[in-house]
């Protein structure tokens, strides 16, 4: 047998393969990135108007510049804010939308996005009874954990990574209050 059988040629059918799949990929991710990003959109609205159900419309609020701060959102007819923020969990971030009133107290708490360890962290990050916690609290400064709102036992990355994030939304409502 040649060089050619033995060893370019199989090179070139890999090459060749590996070409036309990652324009398969490309051409399937240009068709559902559109769609995907819709579909985001329209979920981060319903979540936004579950937390404030009384706003009769949300605009984006601009030029804040917190960390793990993603979005931002004030009601039309002045009932709140929601801000999206982020923490490291235990087994990825942890995305909350925090609802916070003019008066400055936290409405509601959402967890929309994450990744913890089924059965423990997901008691924290999954679970709306243990959110009611965040209810009621003062925004005029950070939360501390086991002071303002109980860790979770043997879930304390989870609730750190919870707390973190409300802390997030909190010195972004204050940014801007």
């Amino acid at each position: 047998m040649s060089n050619w059988n033995k060893i370019f040629k199989p090179i070139v059918v890999l090459v060749i393969i590996c070409i036309v799949v990652t324009g398969a990929l490309a051409a399937t991710n240009g068709v559902t990135a559109p769609i995907i990003e819709e579909a985001t959109r329209l979920a981060e609205e319903k979540a936004r108007t579950e937390l404030l159900p009384e706003a009769e419309g949300f605009e984006q609020v601009t030029g804040i510049d917190v960390e793990n701060v993603s979005a931002v959102y004030r009601s039309t007819n002045d009932v709140g804010v929601v801000i999206t923020s982020s923490a490291k969990g235990y087994g990825g971030d942890v995305v909350v939308m925090t609802a916070i009133s003019p008066d400055g107290t936290i409405k509601q708490i959402k967890v929309t996005e994450q990744q913890e360890t089924k059965g423990i962290g997901s008691k924290v990050a999954a679970t709306p009874s243990y959110w009611e916690n965040y209810v009621g609290l003062d925004t005029s400064q950070p939360l501390v954990l086991n002071q303002d709102v109980d860790a979770v036992s043997s879930a304390t990355v989870s609730s750190t990574a919870l707390i973190t994030a409300v802390n997030a939304a909190i010195e972004a409502y204050n940014a801007i209050a």
